[in-house]
């Protein structure tokens, strides 16, 4: 891999491969820092991180965790906000999210999850079959996600098609849900 990718560079080349052009390709920053759900949910997890340190969930069966472990493989990186131990076998990820659970788990959350699995399981050599979702809007509603094997190798799939554009520099077709270039950082220079 000649780069190393980050859970977001997945997420935002699934919602439209043009993110990664313009951002990685041509280096035109998105400047997310300036949304506000962004700036807050970094607020949560900043929060969470010091109230939850010797909180253990253990109607999970957590026995015990590791908050926002840094974890790289020859494919990802990424800080975890908490890696759960089930057993000597198995973890999992939990992820806090600044949302409301609306009774659907997004295909962003859940794709999030999969690297995490994917960090977790080359770094500890250790089962992930499921992740946990946190939504603190919710008043902290926890979702379980199942993980399986075919999540990890779309993950990895994912990552050699964002490999591959880079290393080709060819301008990718556009998303074809058009309603997701209203909110889009870019939309005043992509061309449709």
């Amino acid at each position: 891999m000649p780069f190393s990718l980050t859970p977001s560079h997945i997420i935002a080349h699934l919602y439209c491969p043009r993110f990664t052009y313009f951002e990685h390709v041509l280096r035109i920053p998105q400047y997310e820092d300036r949304h506000y759900k962004v700036n807050r949910g970094r607020q949560v997890h900043q929060q969470k991180a010091i109230q939850n340190s010797g909180y253990l969930r253990r109607r999970l069966g957590v026995q015990g965790k590791l908050l926002n472990p840094y974890l790289t493989n020859d494919l990802l990186r990424g800080e975890v906000d908490e890696v759960l131990f089930l057993s000597a076998e198995e973890y999992a990820p939990l992820d806090y999210k600044f949302a409301q659970f609306k009774d659907r788990v997004y295909g962003t959350y859940k794709t999030q999850l999969y690297c995490y699995a994917h960090l977790i399981e080359s770094n500890f050599q250790k089962k992930v079959s499921k992740g946990f979702l946190v939504y603190t809007r919710s008043q902290h509603r926890l979702v379980e996600v199942p993980i399986h094997r075919r999540h990890i190798d779309k993950v990895k799939k994912d990552a050699a098609d964002i490999c591959d554009l880079l290393a080709k520099n060819h301008y990718p077709k556009a998303t074809p849900y058009k309603k997701r270039c209203v909110t889009c950082t870019y939309r005043n220079i992509c061309t449709r």
